[in-house]
């Protein structure tokens, strides 16, 4: 992976780690950290062997939100655009093959808990605190942290946060459905590369397959969702990690997948 200034990147087999790297400002997110991870993305699409990527932030936070100080002095224009660049980087997260997991600490606040919400995991502490503050300085959330929110725990709850701007610790955010699993302390980056070698057990094209079940069927009315899965079911037979997976079923052995 290529040396970065914003983030640290880093292989491990076919899992690569994601760390937003400006802990001395508990990781306040800049254009710069989504040029650079966007940078990363070219790279681990360019990799067929990561499978897996782990998003979490160096020191005591996530990300604590966007930086106020490069903020405060947009207009409407320059600050449309900063979401646009920002949620495009998201978008294309959400979008590939790969699986996201965040493995959030410390704080992830404002755009620090949006990103977290466009992975396709999250993992979390029990003192994490979790909030979109956005309100309380006079906008809104603005890296889709609005809709996915409200995808994620519900219309009531996500009116409520947005709203009020209240933060919530991992344990909350278990209870409403906000993050996977309350890591033990300490446990954090253990709890989620386990996660990630469970889903890299599994062959690779199907667990694509799931996610973009989920992703785009969720956008769909019920009936048109059933037809895009069972497209995505019926490519599946069309694989040879399918007749790999089913014939070691039978013969009561691991299966070998080779990601084809």
């Amino acid at each position: 992976m290529s040396e970065f200034t914003e983030i640290i990147c880093e292989k491990q087999g076919g899992i690569c780690i994601i760390k937003i790297n400006r802990p001395k400002v508990l990781n306040a997110l800049v254009p710069s950290v989504f040029y650079e991870l966007n940078q990363a993305l070219d790279e681990i699409e360019a990799d067929p062997e990561i499978r897996v990527v782990i998003i979490t932030g160096e020191g005591r936070a996530f990300a604590a939100g966007a930086d106020i100080t490069y903020m405060k002095d947009l207009d409407a224009k320059g600050a449309k655009a900063f979401a646009t660049h920002i949620t495009s980087v998201l978008r294309r997260m959400e979008s590939m093959e790969q699986i996201f997991i965040a493995a959030v600490n410390g704080y992830a606040l404002g755009g620090g808990c949006e990103l977290s919400m466009a992975c396709d995991l999250r993992i979390t502490e029990a003192g994490t605190k979790f909030g979109l503050p956005e309100t309380g300085l006079g906008i809104i959330p603005g890296f889709s942290g609005t809709q996915r929110l409200t995808r994620l725990v519900g219309l009531t709850i996500a009116k409520e946060m947005v709203v009020t701007g209240k933060k919530i610790d991992g344990v909350e955010a278990s209870r409403i459905g906000l993050v996977n699993k309350v890591a033990e302390d300490g446990k954090l980056m253990e709890e989620a590369i386990d996660m990630a070698n469970q889903i890299l057990k599994n062959a690779s094209l199907a667990v694509s397959y799931g996610k973009e079940a989920i992703n785009r069927g969720i956008q769909l009315d019920m009936d048109s969702a059933i037809d895009f899965e069972t497209n995505l079911f019926g490519l599946c037979f069309a694989t040879e990690d399918q007749k790999e997976g089913m014939t070691a079923f039978c013969e009561k052995r691991k299966p070998h997948f080779v990601n084809r």
